[in-house]
């Protein structure tokens, strides 16, 4: 079994609500994106439901001729009910404590089992080249069941959009960064 899944993470955005859509920057990096994976056998597409992510992959799904799966699990993860001004102080430890959890919110583990989810059952499915579509947060959280040492800072060099390549074979699990802050 060899599967290699793009893990997408959205273009620039207005915004964090699920309907904030992509901002001009964010369309012309759609583009972008759509003329960077144009390079690639795709089979299947599966995005967060939030319009940006949508968005970020449509003008490629179009060009493929392929659908875009909602998948409520690659939404962003969600840190607390509770604003919090200092968020980005309160956001690290979490990456340290994969157990800390603030009202009305998730844990790194509780948004890690759900992303984790999607990928086994992509192993699961007949697509061998997959794509998916989601943010920062659950990405990096992705990343990081796969690799202990992405954490943190790795999650604050994310750009907008990301490109990484996770293969995955009966032997091993390995991942590679494709797009560097828009330098492909």
């Amino acid at each position: 079994m060899n599967k290699t899944i793009y893990i997408i993470r959205h273009c620039e955005a207005e915004g964090q609500a699920a309907d904030a859509s992509l901002t001009e920057r964010g369309w012309s990096q759609a583009k972008e994106l759509s003329d960077f994976l144009s390079k690639r056998k795709i089979d299947r597409i599966i995005s967060s439901p939030f319009l940006r992510a949508i968005q970020s992959i449509k003008l490629f799904a179009d060009n493929k001729n392929l659908e875009i799966e909602r998948e409520d699990r690659l939404m962003e993860r969600v840190l607390s009910s509770t604003f919090f001004p200092d968020w980005l102080d309160k956001l690290k430890p979490t990456y340290y404590d994969l157990d800390l959890k603030y009202e009305g919110g998730e844990s790194s583990n509780e948004a890690m089992d759900r992303v984790v989810s999607v990928v086994e059952n992509i192993i699961e499915s007949n697509a061998t080249h997959t794509v998916i579509v989601a943010h920062g947060g659950i990405i990096s959280l992705l990343l990081h069941y796969y690799d202990q040492s992405f954490g943190f800072e790795q999650w604050k060099g994310l750009s907008n959009p990301d490109v990484y390549e996770l293969n995955i074979s009966d032997q091993a699990v390995s991942y590679i960064r494709l797009w560097d802050n828009g330098s492909k």
